[in-house]
């Protein structure tokens, strides 16, 4: 078998086996489909409702004018979908079909971000493959006619110098014919001079998937994309479920075309390329959508990397205007794109009649699904769907300036009977009821015999009640014993030893688990037959209330205590995972478990874990959180913000704590002793005005450093002046704290080789390869890359035991 031969033998096209949907949910469903994304009332995300419902006459003009004669517009922000409907007719001819929501759609050029370029992407992350290698180191008989220096940025890129298509004839005599036409090409353009779109350089780019995995697209995507994602709607080759609701676009062979690949050059090659063959819906779609705004990450299987999202997604310069890898940006291409979209924002159309835009500074996207080419191959609907992406960036509102109120999609009683445009909301956004909410409410069950509660001042319930008077006052629980973590009973106290008290409530003594010990004692345990958990988080590896829980579940499992966790939301969001594992053997006080820097879990996720993975044997039980969803932070939940130590003051400084607090165990100051620790790094011997220079050159997202003096009254550097940066968080949901913290570690190391202590760096890093990156002068992305394995192992070992989505 030739080479070609090899590279085409996968090509044997398999059925795409899906599990479909036989209902969709009522009008009262939370959920637009039972994987997919939940539907909330547009004000819940700071939209406007009425201003989404001017959707509706644009495309009734453009049902009006012909353009398509229907659609599905679904639009999502911040993991929640606000409007999602069907338009028109998913068939004209012979006879009429009503469009709906879950009706599959030929997705076009669609498939050459969503599935090529994702797939690319995973290989670069593997280091299967390089992003400038050229394409012929790895299929050789491309370089031939002047293609061996194209690259495989190049293809992703539009900017190889193939032409756009070569001829349909090419493609007659199968797929193995057609990749030896290919590879014999010439060049239309010198590499890199021009933008030329071209379908046929996404094909060599799945033909790369397949020489590096064994398999072809379809095979590939199945099972490291769409499967994962649980996208069952989703793939090439639909079967038959799928096919029958499938959009019709035009007539082959005297045929209308209704599951069947559009692209006549896909069509002969059986079905599957890397320039079209996809097919989906909305709903899966709305998935993979927020899988890319989520940085690679839904309900906890990660895709993709958030480097490797930056990296796909960053503007690059081309002949024609700005492009990512795989997708548009801002070129001649973006009809499609919403005029007040942010120069972050990324998308792509299908020659179909599909459109997919997403905008990470929005927390946005837009998705716009029709079958414009039906009957007749006339539609246009590219300006429609632009002004559709132009109305949802514009219905954005600040945060509270919407009026609590109920916002389901108006003259949603047109839909067709048998299919719901939009889930309705409830009349106002949801409470967060923490653990120990849901505990009162369900009349404290889990809560036998005598009880023991390691508490300080975060317990409290959403009335702002402490727990301790919750539980005192109830007729249902014996409280017998307090237990206090670091910074004591009140949360005041920032000393290496806090004693045991006493509390005034209950007149209950109050056991230091930071003092003589860090677990409780046989003695502290006698008597007791369930011990409660009920501390808040900040969500970073080197907090120490996670240790007191997990001293505290080794004790309750010795000595056969029932533990209970009252959960609590993790205030800096449970999707972003970040830094590098805790090298194994090294654990202690400040870094418990091998976890990453940042976690992205809740204190009842993280005792699952270590129930499981230390084989403690506990009998454990969480009370789960009710209503906070994984890509919330501390205030989209209504709960108040209670400093949980002494020196984290606010929400932001929690967010920049996983990056900036790595440093403090190094000789600079971070803020303690100022009023916003954390928010500040300095030192006598810095010069602000150079390291806040080095560290806005550099690029970083959601952030910018200001130089400024500043002199601590307490802690490191009490009563000296300090120069240094002002860190300022300018975007949130794009900031990377502890990308941040390794370029200021970089920074450092480079402008301050002698007088920096690198090596005291390692107390909380705890990852030697990491802190010799630092050491050796290496680049943020060089140290970055070298945790990327540990960091892709834990948020496969972490995924069982996430609980909330």
């Amino acid at each position: 078998m030739s080479p070609s031969d090899a590279a085409i033998g996968g090509l044997v096209r398999r059925t795409f086996v899906v599990i479909c949907l036989v209902g969709m949910p009522s009008a009262t469903s939370l959920r637009a489909a039972d994987h997919g994304l939940p539907s909330v009332a547009p004000h819940q995300v700071d939209m406007d409702a009425d201003h989404l419902a001017r959707i509706d006459a644009v495309v009734a003009a453009g049902l009006q004018d012909k353009k398509m004669p229907g659609c599905v517009v679904c639009v999502g922000r911040r993991g929640r979908i606000v409007f999602r409907r069907a338009f028109g007719l998913r068939q004209a001819e012979p006879d009429p079909v009503p469009m709906t929501v879950d009706t599959v759609f030929d997705m076009a050029s669609i498939t050459k971000p969503v599935a090529t370029a994702t797939s690319v992407m995973q290989l670069i992350e593997r280091g299967q493959v390089r992003l400038h290698d050229r394409v012929a180191t790895h299929l050789p008989e491309f370089g031939q006619n002047g293609k061996s220096k194209i690259t495989i940025a190049d293809l992703l890129l539009h900017q190889s110098g193939l032409l756009p298509d070569n001829g349909l004839a090419d493609y007659d005599d199968g797929p193995v014919t057609a990749m030896e036409k290919i590879y014999a090409l010439s060049l239309r353009a010198e590499p890199r001079t021009r933008f030329i779109y071209s379908d046929v350089g996404f094909i060599v780019l799945a033909e790369l998937v397949r020489r590096k995995t064994g398999q072809d697209i379809h095979e590939y995507t199945q099972a490291n994309l769409f499967g994962p994602l649980g996208m069952k709607e989703t793939g090439y080759l639909p079967a038959a479920p799928l096919r029958a609701r499938a959009a019709v676009t035009e007539q082959r062979d005297g045929e209308w075309m209704r599951g069947e690949v559009h692209d006549p050059r896909a069509f002969r090659l059986e079905g599957v390329a890397g320039h079209a063959g996809l097919f989906s819906t909305a709903d899966d779609l709305a998935i993979y959508a927020q899988m890319m705004l989520g940085r690679g990450t839904f309900r906890g299987r990660t895709i993709l990397a958030p480097p490797t999202v930056e990296l796909m997604t960053r503007p690059y310069a081309v002949s024609s205007g700005i492009r990512g890898l795989g997708w548009d940006k801002q070129s001649g291409y973006s009809s499609n794109r919403g005029e007040q979209f942010s120069p972050r924002a990324f998308g792509h159309g299908g020659f179909t009649g599909t459109v997919l835009w997403m905008d990470p500074e929005l927390e946005l996207f837009v998705i716009f699904l029709s079958n414009r080419l039906h009957p007749d191959g006339k539609g246009s609907v590219n300006q429609l769907a632009g002004r559709i992406g132009t109305i949802a960036a514009g219905s954005i509102r600040l945060p509270g300036s919407l009026e609590e109120h109920a916002a389901v999609q108006p003259d949603a009683d047109r839909a067709p009977t048998n299919q719901p445009v939009q889930a309705a909301a409830s009349a106002s956004t949801p409470d967060v009821l923490t653990g120990i909410d849901v505990l009162q409410r369900d009349g404290f069950k889990p809560l036998t015999g005598r009880v023991g509660l390691i508490a300080n001042h975060t317990s409290v319930n959403r009335d702002l009640v402490s727990t301790v008077q919750v539980l005192h006052t109830a007729p249902e629980v014996q409280l017998a014993a307090l237990f206090s973590p670091e910074h004591g009973f009140t949360g005041t106290l920032d000393q290496r030893i806090v004693d045991d008290a006493s509390d005034e409530t209950t007149g209950l003594t109050i056991h230091s688990l930071y003092g003589n010990t860090r677990r409780p004692t046989a003695e502290m345990m006698a008597d007791i037959d369930t011990l409660v958990f009920d501390i808040q988080d900040v969500g970073s590896r080197f907090y120490t209330y996670v240790s007191t829980m997990g001293e505290a579940m080794k004790a309750a499992a010795e000595h056969q205590v029932k533990f209970v966790v009252l959960d609590r939301p993790n205030p800096i969001n449970g999707v972003d995972v970040a830094g590098p594992v805790l090298d194994a053997g090294r654990e202690s006080f400040v870094g418990w478990h091998t976890l990453t820097v940042r976690h992205g879990m809740t204190v009842g996720e993280l005792a699952r874990m270590f129930n499981a993975e230390l084989d403690l044997g506990l009998d454990l039980h969480v009370v789960e959180v009710e209503g906070w969803r994984r890509s919330d932070y501390l205030d989209a939940t209504g709960l108040t913000w209670i400093n949980p130590s002494p020196n984290m003051r606010s929400l932001t400084e929690a967010v920049l704590y996983p990056g900036i607090g790595l440093l403090e165990t190094t000789n600079v100051s971070v803020g303690r002793g100022t009023d916003t620790p954390f928010e500040v790094v300095g030192a006598p011997w810095i010069d602000g005005a150079k390291l806040a220079a080095a560290l806005n050159r550099a690029g970083l997202p959601g952030v910018r450093f200001v130089p400024i003096r500043f002199t601590p009254d307490a802690s490191k550097f009490a009563g000296e002046l300090c120069g240094g940066i002002n860190i300022l968080v300018i975007h949130r949901a794009s900031f990377r704290p502890l990308e941040t913290g390794f370029e200021i570690g970089v920074q450092l190391r480079r402008l301050y080789p002698e007088q920096w202590q690198v090596e005291r760096y390692a107390r909380l890093l705890n990852h030697a390869e990491t802190l010799q990156g630092i050491e050796a002068g290496h680049s943020r992305q060089q140290i970055e890359a070298v945790y990327q394995p540990g960091l892709r192992a834990f948020l496969e070992r972490r995924r069982r035991f996430l609980v909330y989505p």
